[in-house]
């Protein structure tokens, strides 16, 4: 087992894509953040994932990019039915981080990192979401934003 090793976790942007507000955060091992071709990549996968999933969401989620020690990962979950978090996830090869596969999603994991930021934004979700079911204004959830490391 290789000892653990804290890697950043950072906001990079409020990605407005079509009716779709995707929080991207960055997590990279030795780096500040992800390399730029993976970042591309990443936003090119979920643009094309948007247009095929069903009603019932928000148009609202996060993308998480991952340069990781042994393999890049790229995760996109986006809120629909009040409370549930639907989870995709993509890899690469660090030496390929552009050429991006889809994981099974039987398989569909995540890392300690990408859980780190799932659990910041369920709590942000519910903080100012669920606890507020009257407003359909989700600029305090798009506000809370992430950046440490973890």
């Amino acid at each position: 087992m290789t000892p653990y090793q804290p890697r950043s976790i950072t906001f990079l942007e409020l990605w407005q894509t079509g009716s779709w507000q995707i929080k991207v955060y960055g997590i990279a091992f030795s780096r500040p953040e992800p390399r730029a071709e993976l970042i591309v990549a990443a936003r090119k996968i979920v643009e094309l994932q948007l247009a095929s999933i069903p009603p019932g969401h928000y148009g609202i989620g996060f993308l998480g990019i991952h340069d990781g020690r042994t393999e890049n990962f790229v995760f996109f979950d986006y809120w629909a039915r009040e409370n549930e978090l639907q989870h995709s996830v993509w890899k690469s090869q660090l030496e390929s981080p552009s050429d991006l596969k889809q994981s099974d999603p039987a398989a569909a994991i995540a890392c300690v990192w990408d859980m780190r930021i799932q659990s910041f934004e369920r709590d942000a979700w519910i903080k100012h979401v669920l606890r507020n079911p009257n407003t359909d204004d989700f600029r305090e959830y798009l506000q809370a934003r992430l950046n440490e490391v973890s």
